[in-house]
């Protein structure tokens, strides 16, 4: 007499651990050789940025700023090819967390509970925490291993620029410091576990896909605003001649001294050797600008403080997965035993 209306188990000896390891390869192989050609791929285009792209523009460049006469003889197209394929792998690499979102929203654990064969799953002696853990340790061995490749290369082929390409971007610009750190390789992991978590919230692919995407989004962009004050900035006081505060880095906050030593936010109208500016400085009282920013020195520390923080973050969404699943499944030992009868 069967108790509950689950599959029996069949062809597996009682109490032996299924092929979880290969069972998730064969499931998930399309998006493993996609995700493997994607990083082979990436990593070539940035080998090759790093390398003859830009021995290429750094000599065009070279050519520019030794010729001495109104026009000379320098490779525009080497100074073109660099700076088009540097913005394209760095999209590429910044992007990885919502490709990695999408697939993990639409697939990983959402088709699964949508045609039946996660439930089918825990009748054959794998237990829903299991089959979860399963699910998450094996893409994100991948996914670590590859956005790490991607950041660390990306990296690379940044600082051979520096100092050799006059347009090479600086430290601080948006894109490329997300693509050159640590932090985006863990808004790669946080974006795997989101999918997941809204898979098992949603249990449909095109639900959890939009609430992984958007859910992904939002803690990057929340991470983006809280950086610069995640580590004290430095403050840089100069001369109102300049045009603008001195100092080059992620500025939080800029603007005026007065003779009181009081900082007015705002208010850089330019060089107080304009007449307009030197009126409305001596209105403000204004001696001095003053500017707050992280200098280059900063840049690590905020990395590595923002990817704990992303890190911390995936681990308890990690926690509330297994929990939603669990509140969801319940006891499941009794069904399993129960199918045998």
């Amino acid at each position: 007499m069967t108790a509950l209306a689950t599959p029996p188990v069949t062809g597996r000896r009682n109490g032996s651990p299924p092929h979880l390891l290969r069972w998730l390869l064969r499931l998930h192989r399309p998006a493993l050789l996609v995700w493997a050609a994607l990083a082979i791929v990436v990593a070539g285009l940035l080998l090759w940025l790093g390398g003859p792209l830009t021995d290429a523009s750094a000599e065009a460049w070279r050519q520019y700023n030794a010729c001495k006469v109104e026009s000379c003889a320098h490779d525009v197209s080497a100074i073109g090819r660099y700076k088009d394929w540097y913005t394209y792998t760095t999209i590429a690499v910044a992007a990885v967390p919502f490709l990695v979102a999408a697939w993990s929203g639409a697939t990983l654990t959402s088709r699964e509970l949508e045609n039946g064969t996660a439930q089918l799953a825990w009748t054959q002696s794998v237990s829903p925490a299991r089959w979860l853990a399963a699910k998450l340790a094996v893409p994100a061995v991948l996914i670590a291993v590859g956005s790490g490749l991607l950041v660390g290369l990306h990296h690379w082929a940044w600082s051979t620029g520096q100092g050799r390409i006059d347009t090479a971007k600086s430290w601080y610009d948006i894109g490329t410091y997300a693509a050159n750190g640590t932090a985006t390789a863990a808004m790669a992991l946080a974006a795997l576990v989101i999918g997941a978590f809204f898979g098992l919230l949603k249990r449909n692919s095109l639900g959890s896909l939009v609430g992984s995407l958007c859910g992904t989004g939002l803690l990057w962009s929340l991470m983006a605003i809280a950086t610069p004050h995640l580590w004290p900035t430095v403050t840089k006081l100069s001369s109102l001649k300049n045009n603008v505060p001195a100092g080059s880095g992620i500025v939080v906050n800029q603007g005026l001294v007065t003779s009181t030593g009081k900082h007015i936010s705002g208010h850089v109208c330019g060089s107080s050797t304009y007449e307009p500016c030197r009126t409305g400085y001596a209105k403000l009282d204004a001696v001095s600008y003053y500017n707050d920013y992280h200098p280059q020195s900063h840049y690590w520390p905020l990395q590595l403080t923002a990817t704990a923080i992303i890190l911390a973050v995936t681990a308890a969404l990690t926690v509330a997965a297994f929990r939603l699943l669990k509140r969801q499944t319940g006891p499941t030992a009794p069904a399993r035993k129960a199918a045998t009868v």
